[in-house]
């Protein structure tokens, strides 16, 4: 059997460590591969480390056709929800995911509205996960949060993590060698540094977010400084006025009495 592995739909998948890895291939050793590989047409949707052990041992394995899916979109959408709903993947990675969901259904709507002239068709699809997302599309930062489980904050950062991280620090994020948060920080960096730092580890990766962080505070520190200064000084202004106006006052009184005895 023809099975073609399409690049972009395995990016979705987060790679087993070496140990999950082994356990599997330990299991379809012993076992063989007893859940079906299922495709999509010739294109393998799920089951890709299975597909490879066999593939590496020569063992042979079941396959099933989803007929629900339409396009390529559709097939897309799936594995994300898939992936969306498992505790294994990582919160960076749930983002990502919902990101990309995000821009498929965008990119869907588009397509919709170019097609037909009409603002509102929606596009049709057999695949009940895909209508749910049609009527769901994520348009905003806490629908995405909800999405991925996340707070609306992670999304920010992971945005921008997406934008101006680089390759090793994305990489390093996916290791668990640093938070979303400290990722977020040390994006801010040009490339080279985070290059450095993101290969020198997790410490080196701390150090980075912090000297980012601190110079980050230290303009906010310097205008409540500022602020407090001129706060100070228009008081000092204000207490010296009202203290003339008071002696000018008391001279007044003083003058109008001196009036009266006379």
């Amino acid at each position: 059997m023809n099975i073609t592995v399409n690049e972009e739909l395995k990016a979705y998948i987060d790679p087993l460590t070496p140990d999950e890895h082994a356990a599997l291939e330990r299991s379809i050793m012993a076992e063989g591969c007893r859940d079906a590989l299922v495709l999509w047409g010739d294109v393998l949707v799920d089951g890709h480390n299975r597909y490879g052990i066999c593939q590496k041992h020569g063992l042979p394995f079941q396959t099933v056709q989803n007929t629900r899916f339409q396009s390529m979109e559709d097939v897309h959408l799936w594995m994300i929800d898939q992936h969306l709903g498992r505790r294994s993947v990582s919160d960076f990675q749930r983002g990502v995911l919902a990101l990309r969901k995000r821009e498929i259904l965008a990119e869907r709507r588009a397509n919709a509205i170019a097609a037909t002239d009409d603002a509102h068709a929606v596009p049709f699809s057999s695949d009940k996960n895909t209508e749910t997302a049609e009527t769901n599309p994520l348009k905003s930062r806490a629908d995405i949060a909800k999405a991925a489980r996340l707070s609306s904050s992670q999304v920010v950062q992971i945005e921008k993590i997406q934008k101006q991280a680089a390759p090793e620090l994305v990489a390093a994020i996916k290791a668990g060698a640093i938070s979303i948060n400290a990722a977020a920080a040390v994006a801010s960096l040009p490339a080279e540094e985070q290059k450095s730092a993101a290969l020198a580890g997790k410490d080196q990766l701390k150090q980075a977010a912090k000297r980012v962080r601190d110079i980050s505070r230290k303009p906010a520190q310097e205008d409540a400084t500022t602020a407090s200064v001129d706060e100070f000084q228009r008081l000092k202004e204000r207490v010296a006025a009202l203290s003339a106006e008071n002696q000018e006052l008391r001279a007044q009184v003083a003058e109008l009495q001196a009036r009266l005895i006379g």
